[in-house]
């Protein structure tokens, strides 16, 4: 038999990352943990690199033209990778979105069947 529906890719972190360990001065403060929801972690990632381009870009409106140039380097960086967070993230919202659809309609088939 041909699944109807495919088997989605793994909707949760399955390995733990480490970070802030200071330059390797002592052991790691924190970690993504495994199991967290995948889009959890997307809208996590979009809110603090957010939180980095609009303290670079206010950080900008502070310093002197040479680290002016440094912070807007950084601020278009920062912009780049929150497009990329944000399209996955939408990807990962339209797939869940189509799967459900999918399996709603599995479900009627199925029941219709049983009739």
């Amino acid at each position: 038999m041909t699944k109807i529906v495919p088997d989605p890719p793994p909707s949760t972190t399955q390995t733990s990352t480490t970070f802030g360990t200071c330059n390797g001065s002592h052991d790691p403060l924190f970690a993504v943990r495994t199991g967290v929801s995948s889009e959890d972690a997307l809208v996590h990632a979009c809110v603090l690199l957010k939180s980095a381009y609009h303290t670079t870009a206010h950080a900008c409106d502070m310093v002197d033209s040479e680290a002016r140039g440094l912070l807007w380097a950084t601020e278009q960086s920062l912009e780049m990778s929150l497009a990329l967070v944000e399209a996955v993230l939408d990807e990962v919202e339209a797939r869940a979105a189509t799967l459900a659809v999918l399996r709603r309609a599995a479900q009627a088939d199925r029941a219709a069947a049983k009739e």
